[in-house]
């Protein structure tokens, strides 16, 4: 085939192809939809019970599930919550980090716990420190994050009086909601340079205390407007009229903690519509991890496989 043939052949096949080439530039292929990425609490094999689970058998369970990421709760690590940072601490966090890897799992976040609503400056200042190094934590472990409490005022002694009182509480006699406000915008800002040095972001969650609200819990993110600091968006601890309370926080989210109840919940249960908890993150424009919090009575090893295949499907769209 001569040159002039070729060339007489391929003006044609362009002549013919420019209708849908024109068609194209005037109507863009849609592009497909944006995933979540799942991931898997170890709070869901463990509810805080005498014998705790270790972290490596979640990381091996999460990954013959198929899912992303595991969440590793600060608790159920074998170095206690309460002491110093040690060289053999951040030697076991690296051992983690090696372990998921391996397995071909990321470690998504760290859930830790504090208390930043108490009159004592000191006792503020200690949970300024905890959380410092939970932040160490997290940064040997690679976890991009890790969860935050606001805390709460402590008038209800017991978590399970205060879960019967539906998360509800006093507030400590002689103060106000604005000290408590006060006192948390203050010692989470004081947590941003250590956040911001370690490359670890604070995503505080919806929970107990000042949180238990979505006008508390934007309260204090609005107030203080880092980079560092977003939402921790929790779906099961709103617990009246939870998806205009979700709708609200889903902006702001970074992370999300899905929780599910086969069995029966430890201390309530939540009949959660995930299609739909998925159309209010599409529509907030959230897509990083979905971490399953299984809070249910029932076998892990049963309703945490159920609970991962029901989150696929609500946020696949089938």
């Amino acid at each position: 085939m001569n040159y002039s043939r070729r060339h007489f052949l391929g003006a044609a096949a362009l002549a013919a192809a420019s209708p849908a080439l024109a068609q194209s530039a005037d109507r863009p292929a849609r592009l497909p939809r944006r995933r979540v990425k799942l991931g898997v609490s170890t709070y869901s094999y463990w509810h805080f019970t005498e014998q705790r689970v270790p972290i490596e058998t979640v990381i091996d369970k999460a990954a013959a599930l198929g899912v992303e990421g595991v969440d590793v709760l600060h608790q159920q690590m074998d170095m206690g919550d309460k002491p110093p940072l040690t060289a053999e601490h951040r030697a076991y966090c690296r051992k983690l980090k090696r372990h998921a890897f391996l397995n071909g799992m990321d470690l998504i976040a760290l859930s830790v716990h504090q208390d930043f609503v108490d009159p004592d400056p000191a006792e503020r200042k200690r949970m300024i420190a905890h959380t410092e190094k939970c932040l160490e934590i997290a940064y040997e472990l690679g976890a991009p994050c890790i969860r935050l409490n606001s805390g709460r005022w402590n008038t209800i002694k017991s978590f399970d009086d205060l879960m019967a009182n539906r998360g509800v509480e006093p507030i400590l006699p002689g103060y106000t909601e604005d000290d408590g406000f006060k006192w948390c915008i203050d010692a989470i800002e004081q947590c941003l340079p250590m956040a911001e040095k370690r490359g670890v972001l604070l995503a505080l969650e919806n929970h107990w205390g000042l949180t238990s609200t979505p006008q508390g819990l934007l309260r204090i993110v609005n107030a203080i407007e880092s980079p560092w600091l977003g939402v921790l968006m929790d779906t099961g601890n709103f617990l009246e009229d939870p998806y205009e309370k979700l709708e609200m926080v889903a902006p702001k989210a970074i992370f999300v903690q899905a929780k599910t109840y086969p069995g029966g919940g430890e201390w309530y249960t939540l009949d959660l519509d995930y299609s739909r908890v998925a159309r209010i993150l599409e529509a907030a424009g959230y897509h990083g991890y979905v971490s399953l919090e299984m809070e249910g009575k029932q076998d892990p090893d049963i309703a945490v496989p159920e609970s991962v295949r029901m989150l696929r499907r609500a946020f696949s769209g089938r």
